[in-house]
């Protein structure tokens, strides 16, 4: 059995559980970003023991996001951490575009706000003239520019079916600037054979969900990324931390209650985000659900599908208020 490659990287991804954290708008028609509320979310985020922050992802809403709101909210993500005494707690930026100069941009922007890592997605405006060869050039030139450590998403459900399958990921890896990957595929084969063939220092790989991350740490996988994190941080680092304890009958448990309630995140970002105000938001004093709202032109849920997300995430709501949160 050939070994896998440990050389690590200058700067790996840290291990565990990120949540893609969501944007938080205030309740106008224009829908400025609300940053004190981002603020007040990221430290009970990591305050519940969360392990590292994304934001301008897909739940982050990025592509709906000015050049200008993309670094407000790094900087006021490295703000709320900072004050909490963790400066060096790993705050991940969405740093994609089409353009490979305008991409190179958001990277240096995002290392300038204080972002230690990037979050890639592959181009797909014209899906089908980017052929392997464009897609490895892309994240090259990427990774050769940045100021900060690239981890490539993979996400064909935002990439106009583009799915970076092992052999590229494997090509990329070499990369000494491409630290990690997010399976959003969903795809455990394709995790498994990146992981039999890289050590996390070198390639660490991560699932794109919760309702996975059990049998991604089982097939050598080292975390995941899940917009659940955004309403029950708890219960999700939880299960990474219970694995990595050797408390497997424990975390199985929990990761059955995991995967039930991200059902909801399942549907629609909408749902996430509605959840989140239902199970923090109020708790936190930002009691106007309209706040949680996805950016125009998408629209605010029905009645039925808020009632039916808050009942499918309430399976984890005691679970959730039982855990301690972060040993300080």
């Amino acid at each position: 059995m050939t070994a896998r490659i440990s050389t690590p990287k200058a700067k790996p991804l840290p291990l565990g559980v990120y949540t893609p954290v969501i944007t938080i708008y205030e309740d106008t028609p224009e829908q400025a970003v609300n940053y004190e509320a981002m603020y007040k979310h990221g430290q009970y985020l990591v305050n519940s023991g969360m392990h590292g922050l994304v934001y301008l992802g897909t739940n982050g809403e990025m592509a709906l996001l000015t050049r200008e709101e993309r670094s407000a909210i790094i900087r006021n993500a490295v703000k709320a951490v900072t004050d909490l005494g963790l400066p060096d707690y790993p705050i991940v930026a969405g740093i994609s575009a089409q353009s490979t100069g305008e991409t190179i941009r958001y990277a240096k922007e995002a290392g300038e706000a204080g972002a230690a890592f990037g979050l890639l997605l592959p181009p797909s405006y014209w899906s089908k003239a980017l052929g392997s060869d464009a897609l490895i050039g892309y994240f090259r030139d990427v990774a050769d520019a940045s100021p900060i450590p690239i981890i490539i998403y993979n996400f064909p459900g935002v990439t106009s079916g583009i799915d970076l399958d092992s052999d590229q990921l494997s090509t990329l890896a070499a990369h000494p600037n491409i630290v990690a990957t997010k399976l959003t595929c969903g795809n455990v084969g394709k995790l498994t054979r990146l992981t039999a063939k890289f050590e996390p220092a070198h390639f660490g790989v991560y699932g794109g969900s919760s309702d996975f991350l059990l049998p991604t740490l089982h097939a050598g996988g080292v975390g995941c990324v899940t917009g659940l994190g955004n309403v029950f941080p708890k219960s999700t680092s939880q299960i990474y931390d219970l694995f990595v304890q050797g408390k497997l009958e424990e975390a199985r448990q929990l990761q059955n209650q995991v995967a039930a309630a991200e059902w909801a995140c399942k549907k629609s970002l909408a749902c996430t985000k509605y959840g989140t105000w239902a199970y923090v938001g109020k708790q936190l004093g930002l009691t106007n659900p309209k706040m949680f709202n996805m950016r125009k032109p998408y629209l605010e849920l029905g009645d039925s599908l808020k009632k039916w997300s808050v009942d499918t995430m309430k399976i984890l709501e005691d679970v959730e208020n039982a855990l301690p949160g972060r040993q300080r």
